[in-house]
């Protein structure tokens, strides 16, 4: 009697750290569309108070407080490998505390695939690439990545990033939000691979926003993303009469974000802000101070 008793409490006690810690991802926690979720986080998400890292760190920080939408920026090296880097610039490698990790030389240039994986980030963190990315993807099936891909290498970037998957696991496709900066990019992004969810981000474009509702309307775009400068009542509403769902970026303060919801706005990028949070805002918030 005392063994069965012994052998319960272990099973009772690993059915309780499996529920508490869980393993990885689960598609079961998975939610139907990547609109569902209210945060986007800005290039993989902040880590202790550093942005623009795009590493596995920064994902599995954000990942853990519960984020399941990331932003990554994807550019080329110098011999087209695909990595999650925001720019090749002297800033961007201090910002990123690699200048004891590379030649001075060579800090403000685009850098071979060699270079990019062997410069840790800050010191400690890793920085990752298009198959590090398609890991994640299979190794936490309840995660979405939005594409950032403004290099002038468009084709070449999008293209490997679909070999890439269709050569891994075409499924993962349901995974990647694809974001747009123009018109004109959509046509480019039909001939090579027919995506089904796409962001129509709007910093960099000219378009009215009359012409930016019908655009999305007339080609079924269901999501629009608005820098904080461009977001008025108005545009918000003509996009939500048009079944479209918006975002606004860059947002780190709850405060913000709140009154965006308030305007018919769905959700941020952050580089901070978890989904708790955004979705529990504080009581200075729930007072209108």
């Amino acid at each position: 009697m005392r063994r069965k008793m012994i052998a319960l409490v272990l099973l009772l006690g690993t059915a309780s750290c499996l529920l508490l810690f869980g393993t990885k991802g689960s598609s079961e926690d998975k939610k139907s569309n990547f609109t569902d979720y209210q945060v986007i986080s800005h290039a993989m998400g902040g880590i202790r108070e550093q942005a623009y890292t795009n590493s596995y760190e920064a994902f599995i920080a954000n990942y853990e407080k519960g984020n399941r939408v990331f932003e990554v920026d994807l550019l080329l090296t110098s011999d087209e490998k695909l990595v999650a880097r925001h720019e090749w610039t002297k800033s961007m490698t201090e910002q990123l505390g690699q200048q004891d990790e590379l030649p001075e030389e060579r800090q403000a240039m685009q850098l071979s695939y060699s270079e990019f994986k062997q410069s840790k980030i800050l010191g400690s963190y890793d920085p990752l690439d298009w198959e590090d990315i398609l890991d994640l993807l299979q190794d936490y099936p309840d995660m979405y990545i939005v594409t950032d891909t403004k290099d002038e290498n468009m084709k070449l970037i999008l293209s490997k990033l679909v070999n890439a998957v269709q050569n891994r696991d075409p499924a993962l496709m349901n995974q990647i939000v694809l974001q747009i900066y123009d018109q004109p990019m959509l046509q480019t992004v039909h001939e090579i691979y027919p995506f089904k969810q796409i962001i129509y981000t709007l910093y960099a474009t000219k378009d009215t926003d009359a012409e930016v509702v019908d655009f999305v309307k007339a080609n079924s775009i269901p999501v629009v993303t608005i820098p904080e400068q461009r977001v008025t009542q108005s545009f918000i509403s003509d996009l939500n009469k048009a079944g479209v769902t918006t975002y606004v970026n860059t947002i780190n303060d709850e405060n913000e974000v709140s009154k965006y919801r308030r305007m018919g706005v769905n959700g941020v990028y952050s580089d901070f802000l978890t989904e708790e949070e955004v979705k529990s805002p504080s009581w200075t918030t729930r007072l209108g101070l």
